[in-house]
């Protein structure tokens, strides 16, 4: 079980450095051009004219210049990127637990890696509010590699003053400090409530994705008795996983919230990528879950 402790400088430098690697890999490999396509600029502006060729779409086709040539020529046009990316952080105490090889917030980092260094990439701008129960810090979005890191940092080794949890802060903060249309990743385990509100708020103005840490511990439970400590209110409780009347009533505990969450999800109009936390060693637990999405925009986008 991964416990609440002071990370090192070295051991810091080391884990973002092991980040970066790998992060980098998926940018450039299986994630390339899916960020860009699914995450579009606030517009086109004109780039070129070129003469037509096989396959170009007929309803490009600049007639002017193609009348004074006397050869089909086509207007060519780029995405005006200008986007916003930010990222609101789960700092309270229960992203630090559980039974996963990464804990809810070493597997945060890493999304924000692959997502934040996407962004840089496509040369948009990247910000971050962390929260517990309150705005924790609040990262200015900004342009370059060496900002996407320090964020990544900062993901990974931001004190919290508070072990709760409350998202409508960091959501009311969000809507009101990004002027323009953004992209707001929230990234929770999401195992609270009253954030209701302030996310359809910040649905009308931005395009949010909740992004739904699962802990291991929240889909299959151990054997036996088991000792167990609440992050937030250190309360100490020994539970009998043996009773199947106990792993009945947990499991339904568990699917009535993730049903509660994901119906309001829908009825604000939110996107929601779950990532699972792995139990063992996977390079591809954070890609898989961010390749889905993609998926899932692109198609609902042909689809219009």
């Amino acid at each position: 079980m991964i416990e609440d402790r002071e990370i090192t400088l070295t051991e810091l430098l080391k884990e973002v450095r092991r980040i970066e690697v790998h992060s980098k890999r998926l940018v450039t490999g299986v994630m390339a051009g899916g960020y860009s396509s699914v995450f579009r600029g606030a517009g086109i502006e004109f780039d070129e004219v070129r003469e037509y060729v096989e396959g170009d779409d007929p309803r490009s086709v600049d007639w002017n210049v193609t009348a004074r040539i006397g050869r089909p020529y086509i207007k060519k046009y780029k995405d005006e990127r200008d986007l916003t990316v930010l990222f609101l952080l789960d700092l309270s105490a229960s992203t630090l637990g559980g039974f996963g090889h990464w804990s809810v917030r070493q597997t945060a980092a890493r999304i924000c890696a692959c997502l934040g260094l996407s962004a840089v990439r496509n040369n948009d701008r990247v910000g971050l509010i962390a929260f517990s129960d309150h705005v924790e810090k609040n990262v200015p979005a900004l342009k370059g590699i060496g900002h996407a890191l320090r964020i990544v940092r900062d993901c990974l080794a931001l004190p919290r003053t508070s072990d709760g949890t409350d998202l409508a802060p960091a959501l009311e903060l969000a809507s009101r400090a990004a002027r323009m249309h953004s992209v707001v990743f929230v990234m929770s385990d999401f195992l609270t409530t009253g954030w209701e509100r302030a996310l359809s708020l910040c649905a009308r103005r931005h395009d949010v994705i909740a992004v739904r840490l699962i802990s291991p511990e929240l889909e299959s439970v151990a054997s036996g008795l088991v000792r167990v400590r609440d992050l937030e209110s250190s309360r100490v409780h020994v539970v009998d996983w043996g009773d199947r009347r106990v792993r009945e009533a947990y499991r339904e505990r568990v699917e009535s919230w993730q049903r509660r969450t994901e119906a309001t999800l829908r009825r604000v109009g939110v996107d929601r990528m779950d990532v699972r936390v792995p139990r063992e060693p996977d390079k591809e637990a954070v890609a898989r879950p961010i390749l889905k999405f993609f998926r899932m925009r692109e198609v609902r986008g042909a689809k219009r």
